[in-house]
C-alpha cells in the first residue's frame, strides 16, 4: 500500500474523532471560543512537531507564493472549522460529517478549474456517488 493512502485513512480516521470530539465539547459552549481553543492547541502541537524535527530553518526557504497560498489555505481552514464547527452544535454528528465530505465534490471541480487536473470518468463516477451518498445521509 502507498504510504499516501495510509496517511489519508488515518487522517479520515482523526478526523471522524474529531466530529465525535467536538459534538461532546461543545455541549453548552459557543462553537467560535471552541474553535479557537482547538486551533491554539493544533498550534501548539504542530509547532512542537517543526521544533522536535529540527525543521525550523525550512521557514526561510519559502518563497512569496508559498506564504500567499499557505496564508489562503490558513483562512480558508479558519472558516472551514468555524462553520464545521458550528454545524455540529446545531446539527447531527452524521449528517454534519456527511456534508462536510462533500467537500470532495468541490475539491474535484475545484482543482479541475484552478489546477487543470483531469477529471476521468472514474473520478466523475466516485464525485457522483459521493454526493449520492450524502444526500441519502442528509435526507429527511
Amino acid at each position: 500500500m502507498a504510504p499516501w493512502i495510509i496517511y489519508a485513512l488515518l487522517s479520515a480516521f482523526f478526523a471522524a474523532l474529531t466530529a465525535i470530539f467536538a459534538k461532546v465539547g461543545l455541549k453548552d459552549v459557543n462553537s467560535d471560543v471552541a474553535t479557537a481553543i482547538r486551533t491554539g492547541i493544533i498550534l501548539l502541537i504542530t509547532w512542537g512537531i517543526v521544533f522536535f524535527r529540527g525543521k525550523i530553518n525550512d521557514i526561510s526557504v519559502l518563497s512569496k507564493t508559498n506564504w500567499v497560498f499557505l496564508s489562503l489555505s490558513a483562512i480558508a481552514t479558519g472558516l472551514s472549522w468555524l462553520f464545521y464547527y458550528r454545524a455540529l452544535q446545531l446539527g447531527e454528528v452524521s449528517q454534519v460529517s456527511a456534508i462536510d465530505k462533500g467537500s470532495i465534490v468541490f475539491t474535484i471541480l475545484l482543482s479541475f478549474l484552478f489546477l487543470r487536473e483531469p477529471v476521468t470518468s472514474k473520478i466523475l463516477i466516485g464525485g457522483t456517488l459521493i454526493f449520492i451518498g450524502m444526500m441519502v445521509i442528509i435526507w429527511k
